[in-house]
């Protein structure tokens, strides 16, 4: 199925309850499709409206004086943006960049419209359960931060047992001595680069090579 052929409704349950509705809003919401690599908020600038994805991805990140950035987290379709509910929500900058992965399909929803929605008890409560889910993301990204050599371990357990290891994210976790979230987020960090393909219970090795290079890094 094609992004234009998905009701937002689909994706956003909590939308068939709102008011006013999309079909009311007409043309105010039109979906809107960009190119990858397209800013769709930067830090520090007023929130223009709220993203509902349709289709792609959307990275949201922070970035340092030097140049250096860390990713928070990515929206897909179906999920909320924490840093877009939050600025809206205190009348506040944002406090992150977001940027598309992938060529994306996405409604903007405007603020006034976004928290006239939140008076609706579902829309309200989608909002409220995306604050936890990002908050024990962002927990486990302020872990893996302050265990910064987890990823060249990572790497290393996953060398040495052939093209395909069968272990679980949670024995890896137990191996490393972490938690299996971020176990989890590493190794699909290392599936988007290509360097692994993930499997039930396994994990096929891509690209050794890459994965043998950052291990090297260990003792740095």
């Amino acid at each position: 199925m094609t992004a234009a052929a998905v009701r937002p409704a689909e994706l956003y349950p909590a939308l068939a309850q709102v008011q006013p509705s999309l079909a009311e809003l007409g043309p105010l919401v039109a979906p809107m499709s960009v190119p990858a690599g397209t800013v769709l908020f930067s830090e520090n600038d007023a929130c223009q409206g709220f993203p509902l994805v349709l289709d792609g991805e959307v990275k949201v990140s922070r970035s340092s004086s030097d140049g250096r950035s860390l990713e928070l987290y990515r929206v897909v379709p179906g999920e909320l943006c924490l840093v877009s509910s939050s600025s809206l929500f205190r009348a506040q900058p944002l406090s992150a960049d977001g940027v598309t992965t992938k060529p994306s399909t996405l409604l903007l929803i405007a603020p006034d419209i976004f928290r006239r929605w939140l008076d609706n008890a579902a829309f309200r409560n989608d909002v409220l359960g995306l604050f936890a889910e990002r908050m024990a993301d962002l927990t486990s990204l302020i872990d893996a931060v302050a265990f910064h050599k987890l990823d060249r371990r990572l790497a290393a357990a996953l060398l040495g047992h052939g093209p395909q290891r069968r272990v679980t994210h949670q024995m890896l976790a137990d191996e490393l001595g972490t938690v299996r979230e971020i176990v989890t987020r590493l190794l699909r960090r290392f599936e988007r680069e290509g360097w692994v393909a993930l499997g039930r219970e396994q994990i096929q090795i891509v690209d050794g090579a890459a994965l043998r290079a950052l291990a090297a890094t260990l003792g740095n």
